[in-house]
């Protein structure tokens, strides 16, 4: 009988740059990354959190993901492999990802925790006495 070490609950972020398309937006692009994480069935989130097994927050210039390592360092290839479809020679992707084995992963809200606790901190930060606004 072999022990299997659970597999990693990632928390990543990641910003996929298309060049040498001939255009300067980008919006195609990642709308096409978009299309193919819908694909996939895994979960995603834009406003508000699903709890399966990957979500996802788009913003401005990345998209956070969080889930099941493969599934994750998946997605963000299978996003590779559209936007070279849709006609992007090379792609340059800056990739951060988070692991932690201290406690278990608040699965589909680990993103949502970081930003609350910070909020929960700033919020302390201005009630506490001599604070300034």
């Amino acid at each position: 009988m072999t022990d299997q070490p659970q597999e990693l609950y990632a928390v990543a972020d990641f910003c996929l740059v298309p060049i040498g398309t001939g255009e300067t937006s980008v919006a195609a692009y990642v709308a096409e990354c978009h299309r193919v994480l819908e694909k996939t069935g895994l979960a995603f989130k834009v406003l508000q959190i699903h709890l399966h097994r990957l979500n996802m927050f788009f913003s401005g210039y990345g998209t956070n993901i969080e889930g099941p390592w493969t599934a994750v360092c998946d997605a963000i290839q299978q996003c590779h492999a559209a936007v070279h479809a849709k006609g992007a020679p090379r792609i340059a992707t800056d990739i951060r990802i988070g692991t932690r084995t201290d406690r278990a992963p608040h699965v589909g809200e680990m993103n949502d925790r970081k930003l609350t606790r910070v909020q929960d901190i700033l919020a302390e930060n201005a009630s506490a006495p001599g604070a300034t606004s």
